[in-house]
């Protein structure tokens, strides 16, 4: 299911007309957020980059900026079932940290 209009931490995201790709390198935070994500096959759980100290901002700057998506997904949890955002790198991100697909 793609990532629209569901409120989480990162705020509810719609999708950009045309995504705004960064032409410059990535800034510190930004890139450490991409090496992650490549890092991850499954991409990472909202949580887990938030544990891992990256400001919900940049979440939001990489999804805006096309380096990065995120799709929610639903999950059990002490026997409940919630929903959980997970963000994966993009194409572009890929492109920006100079990683081979």
């Amino acid at each position: 299911m793609a990532y629209t209009g569901v409120p989480s931490a990162v705020g509810t995201l719609r999708p950009a007309a045309a995504p705004r790709l960064a032409l410059v390198a990535p800034q510190p935070d930004r890139r450490r957020a991409l090496e992650l994500l490549a890092s991850s096959p499954d991409g990472c759980t909202e949580a887990l980059m938030l544990a891992n100290r990256f400001p919900v901002e940049t979440l939001v700057e990489l999804i805006r900026s096309g380096l990065a998506s995120a799709e929610t997904e639903r999950m059990i949890a002490d026997g409940k079932q919630i929903e959980v955002a997970r963000v994966r790198i993009t194409e572009a991100g890929r492109r920006a940290l100079g990683v081979d697909a």
